[in-house]
C-alpha cells in the first residue's frame, strides 16, 4: 500500500486532521465546527522544510522529524513526502482600493494556477462588499486553467472589503473538497470594513481548520485600507508564508514560490493525546539530518482540541 492510500484509509476510518469525523458536503450554514475531538485518532500536519539558504529540502524520512505538542514528544504514525494533490481556494480582493493593482493580481494568480498539480481542485472567491464565487454555481472546483482564469477575471473592483467573510467562506468551501491537504491563498491589502464576521470569529475558525494559508499583501505606502499585520498573522499561525511584493514581477515570483512550497511539503501525522493540556495546543516540529545543518521546519503553530460529547 503506498503512502497516499494509507493516508486515505486513515481519513476514511475517521482519523482526520482537525475534524471531529469524516465530513460530507453541506451547506455553509450547516458546516460543523472545525475542531479536534477526543474520538479523533490523528492530527495531520502540512510541513515545509528549507535549508539555511532558503532552498526547499526534499527526500527526508520520518526519522528526520520530531513533533512536540505542549512540550511533549509525539509518536509519528503517518508520513508522506510526495507531491499530494491539494484543495486550493484563491481569495481575491476586488474592493475599490485594489483597482490600481488589478492587472498584477490577474497575472500572478494565473501564474499560480499554471504551476499547480494537474490533480489539484481549485476554487476562486472574489470579495468586496460581499463574497462571490468565481466559478459557476454548479462547479464548486475546477482544474481547468481557462475556467479558473475566467473565475479570477470575473470580479470587478468596487465597494468595500469583507476580508473576514472571505476567509470564513473559503475555509468552509475547502472542507467540501476531496483532497487531504487544504490551502488558501489570500490576495488583499489586509483591511476589512464590510464583514459580517468579526475578526476574532475568523481567527477562531482558522485555529480550528487544518488549512495552510498563504497571503499576498498589495498596497502602497499610505494606503488607508492596508493591514499587513493581519496577513502576517494568518500565514504565521497556519504554517504558510506572507508576501509583500513591490512590483508585478515580484508578485509573479511570489505565486511561483507558493506553488513550489505546496508541491514540496511533507505530511506528518500523530494521534492527539487525550491528556495534554487545554483547548489550544501548541505544536513544535523540528527536523534534522546527518550532514545537513540548519534545516528549518514550518507548519501551523497550534490547534484547538475539544472533548467529544455523547451523540445519539
Amino acid at each position: 500500500m503506498n503512502r497516499r492510500a494509507a493516508i486515505r484509509n486513515l481519513m476514511v476510518a475517521g482519523a482526520v486532521s482537525f475534524f471531529g469525523r469524516p465530513l460530507k458536503a453541506v451547506a455553509p450554514d450547516d458546516q460543523p465546527d472545525f475542531v479536534i475531538r477526543s474520538d479523533v485518532r490523528l492530527v495531520l500536519l502540512d510541513v515545509s522544510v528549507k535549508d539555511r539558504d532558503g532552498g526547499w529540502v526534499s527526500g527526508l524520512s520520518k526519522d528526520n522529524f520530531r513533533v512536540d505538542e505542549n512540550g511533549r514528544r509525539q509518536d509519528i504514525t503517518v508520513f508522506a513526502n510526495n507531491d499530494i494533490p491539494v484543495t486550493v481556494g484563491i481569495l481575491v480582493d476586488t474592493s475599490r482600493s485594489m483597482s490600481p493593482k488589478r492587472a498584477e493580481v490577474l497575472s500572478a494568480a494565473t501564474t499560480f494556477i499554471e504551476g499547480s498539480n494537474s490533480n489539484d481542485e481549485i476554487f476562486v472567491l472574489n470579495f468586496n462588499d460581499t463574497v462571490k464565487p468565481g466559478l459557476p454555481k454548479d462547479m464548486p472546483f475546477s482544474d481547468d486553467v481557462r475556467q479558473l482564469r475566467a473565475a479570477i477575471s470575473r470580479g470587478f473592483p468596487e465597494g468595500r472589503t469583507a476580508l473576514n467573510d472571505a476567509v470564513v467562506d473559503g475555509l468552509r468551501q475547502l472542507q467540501q473538497g476531496k483532497r487531504d491537504k487544504k490551502t488558501l491563498i489570500l490576495i488583499s491589502d489586509g483591511g476589512d470594513n464590510a464583514s459580517l464576521h468579526r475578526r476574532q470569529e475568523m481567527f477562531d475558525m482558522v485555529e480550528r481548520s487544518a488549512a495552510t494559508i498563504y497571503t499576498i499583501g498589495l498596497f502602497n505606502a499610505g494606503d488607508a485600507d492596508q493591514d499587513p499585520g493581519i496577513l502576517k498573522r494568518l500565514a504565521r499561525i497556519t504554517g504558510g508564508l506572507a508576501y509583500f511584493p513591490d512590483s508585478a514581477e515580484d508578485m509573479t515570483d511570489a505565486c511561483k514560490s507558493i506553488a513550489k512550497d505546496i508541491r514540496t511539503r511533507y505530511t506528518v501525522g500523530y494521534p492527539p493525546p487525550a491528556t495534554n493540556g487545554g483547548l489550544l495546543r501548541r505544536i513544535h516540529v523540528r527536523v534534522s539530518a546527518p550532514g545537513r545543518a540548519g534545516l528549518m521546519a514550518r507548519t501551523r503553530l497550534s490547534y484547538r482540541y475539544e472533548q467529544a460529547t455523547n451523540q445519539n
